[in-house]
């Protein structure tokens, strides 16, 4: 499958990822399928035990961009405008060493960059082709591009904020007292589908002592009146970027004096998050933001992640909205605002819209209603 980007923009793609790795001192970038595959090529696909590796020299070298791709592999690459990209296709077949193709094809560089999630099979034969080069992460050079966004993938991130938005408007169809965290899940998987997504990536369903915990998954614990449950969905549009919405219900009956006003705390740390958000603040900036209103109302200690993470092609990636990281954001960085605070073996709630930074603030992907839902 391939995702519909201008040929002429994934060309430019690949000149700023050879001039990026030129800036950052690296010879070569060597990158298999993935989403950094997609984000240069459009080709969407698996990595497996036989290599498929594109090699992008940095600026300033003669050789141009490769693709080595083993030979009973390359009708499926047949979508991609390779020729038109200027990419050369190169095959192999078993019993060909394609770890020395991809040195052959790089050049006798002194410094390479491999794909941050290359299956360590393929990381370690291409250590062995080139055992006196320096490996180093390429994530650290496509980063400067993935992490601004397009006006296309903006697009395609509200389209898909949009989608999500419609499942959450439905909570009340499959959630209720008497049902297990797995059978909601099921029907909103289902949903997310019916919705245009091509998976439903992740469902949580974390209800009453479940929803302290922020990455739970679903169980089979009933669902309680009164239960306060958080609801984490997302996954991707057919062309490939994501959505990620949090909300927060309460079923059954109206929320207890406590959750009402720990929530309340919590949906105003996550609009003052939202609200710092612009060109020049940092990422460090926006995670204070959210983190000194929680702490300032005592619940610091229950504030137990970052408040977001980059979206795109992937779910998470960069940049990431955590202490410490002074990354200035800039227009068309996209990134989720999601504080939470869990109360351990009790309940937790947590909020999360995704953001794009604009040339002069902030907009919203996500635009249901952010008050404690009761159902």
């Amino acid at each position: 499958m391939t995702h519909a980007v201008p040929t002429e923009l994934l060309a430019d793609r690949l000149r700023r990822a050879g001039e990026h790795a030129a800036d950052q001192g690296t010879d070569v970038l060597l990158l298999t399928p993935g989403t950094d595959l997609r984000y240069l090529t459009g080709f969407d696909g698996s990595s497996h035990e036989r290599l498929t590796c594109l090699v992008v020299p940095a600026a300033g070298h003669r050789a141009p961009p490769a693709l080595v791709v083993p030979a009973l592999e390359a009708p499926g690459f047949a979508g991609i405008p390779l020729e038109a990209l200027g990419v050369e296709l190169v095959t192999w077949t078993d019993g060909e060493d394609p770890y020395r193709l991809v040195t052959d094809l790089a050049g006798g560089p002194t410094h390479t960059s491999v794909d941050d999630d290359m299956a360590a099979r393929h990381v370690l034969g291409l250590r062995a082709a080139f055992p006196d080069v320096p490996q180093a992460l390429a994530g650290s050079v496509l980063r400067e591009l993935r992490m601004r966004k397009d006006a296309g993938e903006i697009a395609a991130l509200r389209d898909a904020g949009a989608a999500i938005d419609r499942v959450h408007a439905r909570m009340g169809e499959w959630l209720r007292p008497g049902r297990t965290e797995a059978e909601i899940g099921a029907d909103v998987s289902a949903a997310i589908l019916a919705e245009g997504h091509t998976a439903a990536a992740f469902v949580i369903v974390g209800s009453g002592p479940n929803g302290a915990s922020p990455h739970h998954d679903v169980s089979e614990r009933v669902v309680e009146a009164g239960d306060v449950v958080v609801i984490d969905i997302g996954g991707p549009l057919p062309g490939g970027y994501n959505s990620d919405c949090t909300r927060t219900y309460v079923v059954g009956g109206a929320p207890a004096p406590e959750v009402a006003e720990t929530y309340a705390v919590l949906q105003e740390a996550q609009e003052r998050a939202v609200a710092a958000v612009r060109p020049g603040a940092t990422a460090a900036d926006i995670d204070r933001a959210a983190r000194a209103h929680i702490a300032a109302a005592g619940h610091g200690e229950h504030f137990i992640h970052r408040t977001g993470h980059g979206i795109g092609l992937d779910v998470h990636e960069e940049p990431y909205i955590v202490d410490g990281n002074d990354l200035v954001l800039e227009a068309g960085m996209a990134f989720s605002v999601e504080p939470g605070i869990y109360q351990a073996g009790r309940w937790g709630a947590r909020i999360e819209d995704i953001v794009v930074v604009t040339d002069d603030g902030v907009e919203r992907l996500n635009r249901n209603p952010r008050e404690l839902v009761v159902l």
